[in-house]
């Protein structure tokens, strides 16, 4: 049950990338207050924040991973501190907290690298990312640096963990996150189903692998061995543009999927709108949740607080921040209060 007293507060990080640098930054917003505040007071100038983690157990510490490396926040993001996370010169694009020990997390990279700390982030230490070789229909052009855009820890057995590599497929660990593999390779075409935006493994189905990729869904039961297309409505011919995926923390057969049409293998005409899918068959099959209007950008990311899961968050490439507090029967918005362009936007976004 939620404390009486509970307070969501939403957190997100702003940023661009390649040669489409803004400002970035970092905005929060609680429960019952109508603006968001800037917080990147403490992080770098101007920082690209790229990535978020909050920790399950103290929701008052918060993770950012940005183009100068991870920072820490005990009080919510009022004040920041720089951690020595192993990736000196690095660009963090990926953060995640082990589900059984929370003092355990990982930070993923551009170019490709790994680093973990056992320490809630005081010492970290790079892992072994030598043996990955990239499909070579996502190496054919440059740039061939890959980022490591998001990370999945298997619940059922901690071992198994994933990282998603933007145009460059997906790695497994069978360690732990000591040592790191590539999992897919094979005749491409093109490499648009190899450009990975996220990675998520649920507790209702052990050793299966969800991924969102540029224009498609795809879904392994062997824990990557062999693939299958997960069927999502098209919202452009060809496919959807899926970003961000996400567990809900009350129960592993509910599973979130941000998607778009626009941008990536889109034509070039394609009108932008968002969508908010959800399954309640542990993937097995995605159905589209009305926000009560037609979302004018791509979904780019979700959000959920675990401890009030009913509390639901969604944010589009355009700007719009979609607000439930009733497990998504209903929906407000609020509008980010910078404009948002390809230098400026969302890219990460956690609560609690």
């Amino acid at each position: 049950m939620v404390a009486s007293d509970h307070r969501t507060f939403v957190f997100l990080g702003l940023a661009g990338e390649g040669d489409y640098i803004g400002e970035g930054g970092m905005l929060r917003r609680a429960d019952g207050e109508d603006e968001w505040v800037d917080i990147s007071k403490g992080l770098p100038a101007n920082p690209q924040v790229r990535a978020l983690a909050i920790r399950p157990d103290d929701p008052k510490i918060v993770f950012a991973g940005t183009d100068k490396g991870v920072y820490r926040s005990k009080d919510r993001g009022d004040t920041w501190e720089a951690l020595n996370d192993a990736g000196p010169g690095k660009e963090v694009w990926s953060l995640v907290i082990h589900p059984d020990n929370p003092d355990v997390m990982f930070a993923g990279y551009d170019p490709c690298s790994i680093s973990r700390s056992k320490d809630g982030g005081d010492t970290w230490e790079m892992m072994d990312t030598s043996r990955v070789v990239y499909p070579h229909i996502t190496t054919y052009m440059p740039p061939t640096g890959k980022r490591v855009i998001g990370m999945a820890i298997d619940p059922t057995n901690t071992q198994d963990m994933y990282a998603a590599i933007e145009v460059g497929g997906l790695l497994s660990s069978r360690d732990g996150g000591e040592s790191w593999d590539s999992m897919i390779d094979g005749p491409y075409i093109k490499n648009n189903t190899l450009d990975l935006h996220q990675v998520q493994v649920s507790a209702a189905a052990p050793g299966t692998v969800h991924i969102a990729t540029q224009t498609a869904m795809f879904r392994s039961r062997d824990k990557g061995a062999r693939w299958e297309h997960v069927q999502v409505e098209e919202m452009f011919p060809g496919g959807s543009y899926c970003r961000d995926l996400l567990v809900a923390p009350d129960d592993p057969k509910t599973i979130y999927l941000a998607a778009g049409a626009g941008g990536g293998a889109a034509p070039p005409d394609t009108v932008q709108e968002g969508a908010l899918f959800k399954s309640t068959d542990a993937g097995e099959t995605y159905d589209r949740m009305d926000l009560g209007e037609r979302v004018p950008g791509r979904m780019m990311q979700i959000a959920i607080d675990r401890a009030a899961p009913d509390h639901i968050y969604c944010a589009a490439y355009s700007g719009e921040i979609y607000s439930s507090t009733d497990g998504g029967g209903s929906w407000s918005k609020s509008m980010l209060p910078v404009e948002a362009t390809r230098y400026l936007h969302v890219y990460p976004m956690v609560c609690g």
